[in-house]
């Protein structure tokens, strides 16, 4: 019998795979059991349906992880431009984040919303703690400066088609306007 750490992350990678290469729609719990090989009755034992599965895979897709202690100002900027982008990135993919702006599944882009809400509050903290050391402005809106990241991200993509070295260009960018 299998790990029950190594299921649930079977269960989540599943579903993950199938946001990112068909849709929201695509994840179903039948789907999942059918490309997992996972039983439909395990899959249910640990989620009560669709939208708790959804959650957990999106969850722990969107915890980042904090800021190494005592890190610098250049390494906190840019584990926040990697953090930023990372529900879109390595998350959902562009195939979700279109289906997000469309509403294409209402109940998907609902539980984004509110799983993205928790992911942004551990973005602001770090913001937070810029302003208040002096690495930068202290009237910088943290909400306003992850979406010009996330902005500034999916515009590399509509632009080229792909995200070449787009961190590299933004972080001296934030970099020079920061420092002003």
């Amino acid at each position: 019998m299998a790990d029950s750490d190594e299921v649930g992350s079977r269960i989540t990678g599943t579903a993950l795979h199938l946001l990112r290469s068909a849709g929201p729609g695509a994840v179903t719990i039948q789907a999942v059991q059918a490309h997992s090989g996972i039983a439909k009755t395990t899959i249910y034992r640990r989620h009560q349906d669709r939208r708790a599965m959804l959650r957990a895979a999106l969850s722990d897709l969107m915890t980042p992880t904090p800021p190494p202690p005592r890190a610098d100002t250049t390494d906190r900027l840019h584990w926040l431009v990697r953090n930023a982008v990372a529900a879109v990135d390595g998350g959902i993919g562009f195939g979700g984040f279109a289906s997000l702006l469309t509403d294409e599944d209402p109940e998907f882009s609902g539980l984004f919303r509110e799983v993205l809400g928790n992911q942004r509050a551990a973005l602001v903290v770090v913001v937070d703690e810029l302003k208040a050391d002096g690495s930068i402005p202290a009237d910088i809106d943290p909400e306003a400066l992850i979406d010009a990241i996330v902005g500034a991200y999916v515009a590399e993509r509509a632009r080229t088609g792909r995200v070449g070295d787009w961190e590299g260009r933004l972080f001296d960018l934030l970099s020079t306007a920061l420092r002003s």
